[in-house]
């Protein structure tokens, strides 16, 4: 429980960071569509840091602990590869990490389906 509620807490200092400094630093330097990128990249970071600090909480109260902690540790690289690598693809040009965006959205809906039969 206290691994995931204290990396949700380190995930959300981080997203919040992260959109601190896309919304002063980066506004008037990216081009609207690639601050999109980033601001995409954000809010989904800020959700599933959420989702990871509701895992955290959630995991001592169900008999399907193990799937939920498997969750959270799904929407932890969900959070790494999707929300890094849109932060990656808004700054510089780097295609090659395009592919990579989709996983971390499959680990999403993987973490997420695993918390429902969890608490199943």
């Amino acid at each position: 429980m206290q691994t995931f509620v204290m990396l949700g807490s380190i995930m959300m200092a981080l997203a919040v960071a992260f959109g601190a400094f896309g919304a002063h630093a980066l506004k008037s330097k990216l081009a609207p569509d690639k601050l999109k990128v980033y601001e995409v990249g954000v809010l989904y970071h800020i959700v599933h840091a959420l989702g990871l600090i509701l895992i955290g909480l959630l995991s001592n109260n169900y008999p399907g602990e193990q799937l939920i902690l498997t969750a959270g540790w799904f929407l932890a690289a969900g959070i790494i590869l999707f929300s890094g690598s849109l932060y990656v693809l808004s700054l510089v040009r780097a295609r090659f990490l395009g592919p990579i965006t989709p996983l971390g959205g499959l680990s999403f809906m993987i973490g997420w389906v695993l918390v429902v039969i969890g608490v199943l």
